[in-house]
């Protein structure tokens, strides 16, 4: 009985010595081939489709992933927690405050200047001029937040929108620390990040009626289907709460 174990085991890893042996054997045929007939990329794709079809090989069943984001009142404990941190440094509640409402990533929030911001007129915007690969968008600014970095900037037009105590720029790990100290002030368990910050503002503005195009512009996806993650989620928390309200009464 006791030699059982290590013989099964060894067994199991013999099995996957043998398949992984034989896939690599298909790999290295299917090279052959594909190098002898010159294949591009976009016929080696077609190829394997044919493959999988002639095979009828089937997919398999997509699993509804349900993005991380912090309730509507989380978020409001984690800034009035910010604004806590340093009463004398008003500013960190401001840093925090504005990377929610703008929704921006951290990679682009720490690279806003001053000459981003637009605050005139009825439409106050914020142009995000480092946005991930290449691309650039406007992003709508509260009026009360607008307000807010008009006081902050005293009138400076030039340099980074949050600036160190040596005019430089903060890093994502700084705004990581700050983020962290905040939770912490605010009680909150859970790990808490930049991005979901992001994550938490795009999930309130689905579940408050934003149309999906435009939550798409907002967060300068370039492709839908990015976006799409969100309305997946907001479904789930829909069945939750339909769930939780409805299923333990009697019909």
């Amino acid at each position: 009985m006791e030699s059982a174990t290590p013989l099964k085991l060894a067994e199991v890893r013999g099995k996957k010595t043998k398949a992984n042996s034989e896939l690599d054997a298909v790999i290295r045929e299917t090279a052959r081939l594909w190098r002898k007939a010159h294949l591009d990329y976009d016929q080696s794709k077609y190829v394997v489709e044919r493959v999988r079809r002639m095979l009828e090989l089937a997919p398999p069943p997509a699993r509804r992933r349900v993005v991380e984001r912090l309730s509507p009142e989380a978020v409001s404990r984690l800034l009035e927690a910010a604004y806590r941190l340093n009463p004398r440094k008003p500013v960190y509640g401001l840093m925090l405050k504005t990377l929610f409402y703008t929704g921006c990533r951290v990679s682009e929030f720490v690279f806003l200047r001053a000459q981003d911001l637009h605050l005139d007129g009825e439409a106050p915007h914020l142009y995000v001029h480092k946005a991930k690969k290449d691309s650039v968008r406007y992003v709508p600014i509260l009026p009360a937040l607008a307000q807010e970095l008009r006081v902050h900037l005293a009138g400076r037009t030039r340099g980074y929108l949050f600036e160190s105590n040596r005019h430089q720029r903060y890093s994502p790990r700084a705004v990581q620390k700050l983020i962290q100290a905040a939770a912490k002030e605010a009680g909150l368990e859970r790990r808490v990040y930049p991005h979901l910050l992001r994550h938490s503002v795009a999930q309130i503005l689905l579940d408050r009626g934003m149309p999906l195009e435009q939550l798409q512009k907002f967060l300068g996806h370039r492709d839908l289907k990015t976006t799409q993650i969100y309305a997946e989620s907001s479904l789930e928390q829909v069945g939750e709460s339909y769930r939780r309200v409805l299923g333990g009464r009697s019909s």
